[in-house]
């Protein structure tokens, strides 16, 4: 526009990142921190002139990634190349923060790198929203437990023709849970819903899966177990159900019939799943017939 003042190139470079929300820090070949926006100082509570000149891994980095982060600065001025990456970051109140770094590297007048220029973007919220989605999307909203399609999913891994390598399932029903319902109410049968989940989740070990199939049908999925052992597994399961509750009289007494299934590689998910329903319903009979 006629008339108006040209700004320098390196006077609008300066003002944009002063100005930007955006962290900024520039760090030397020796790890030791060049430059740092107002942002960064804000962020690590802790002016430029008293963070100039200290290792960078000091100052922001969680200590669990000190090694991975001094390791990624040395790659990239070796090779010359820049990188994406996200990190934990330590803010001034000692919160934990996930930031998205653009990693570019400097070069000298010689075209030789020596210096990393970060400019990181706080993602924490945007990653918690995105965690939130994930889980309403493979979880039970009412007990926490995985969903049916992770348990599908899970069958598909564990019974694949090629890779897998069998599973055992248990297939659970909550005996009389509709008359629990309908003398207790739906408050109170969602409660026994969410005690037989929690219950199941006790037993259950860090490899194994505990899913909600539906109304108050579960299913625990153990990977790598011989058909052996699914007996013992019935009784075990079945003792921890007979244990006190977890909540005193937040739900009434209640019991669950238990069906067993072991299924190979290359068989189907489907027929493994009728089968445990089937060997469950079978005991519920017989239990009943008595």
């Amino acid at each position: 526009m006629e008339g108006a003042a040209v700004v320098p190139a390196v006077e609008l470079t300066q003002a944009i990142v002063h100005a930007t929300t955006a962290l900024v820090v520039m760090i030397g070949n020796d790890g030791g921190i060049l430059l740092v926006n107002p942002a960064m100082e804000r962020f690590t509570g802790q002016a430029e002139t008293e963070l100039l000149g200290r290792p960078f891994w000091e100052v922001y980095v969680v200590p669990g990634d000190v090694a991975p982060a001094q390791q990624a600065v040395a790659e990239a001025l070796s090779g010359g190349t820049s990188f994406l990456e996200e990190a934990d970051w330590l803010r001034a109140d000692g919160a934990w923060r996930r930031v998205s770094m653009q990693n570019s590297v400097v070069t000298d007048d010689a075209g030789q790198p020596c210096a990393i220029a970060v400019v990181a973007i706080d993602v924490t919220e945007h990653r918690q929203r995105e965690a939130l989605v994930q889980r309403r999307a493979t979880t039970d909203a009412l007990t926490g437990t995985w969903n049916r399609g992770v348990l599908f999913d899970a069958l598909q891994q564990h019974l694949d023709p090629d890779t897998g390598r069998g599973c055992a399932l248990l297939f659970f029903d909550v005996d009389d849970f509709k008359a629990v319902n309908d003398q207790h109410g739906h408050a109170r049968g969602d409660q026994l819903l969410i005690e037989v989940a929690a219950r199941l989740q006790e037993s259950a070990g860090h490899h194994d899966l505990v899913a909600r199939f539906g109304g108050d049908e579960f299913v625990m999925l153990f990977p790598d177990v011989d058909e052996s052992q699914l007996a013992e597994l019935v009784s075990r399961v079945q003792a921890q159900m007979q244990e006190p509750p977890l909540i005193p009289n937040a739900s009434p007494p209640f019991s669950v019939s238990i069906g067993a299934a072991h299924g190979s590689p290359g068989e189907d998910p489907d027929h493994l799943l009728a089968m445990a329903d089937r060997s469950m319903y079978s005991r519920k009979r017989r239990r009943t017939a008595r």
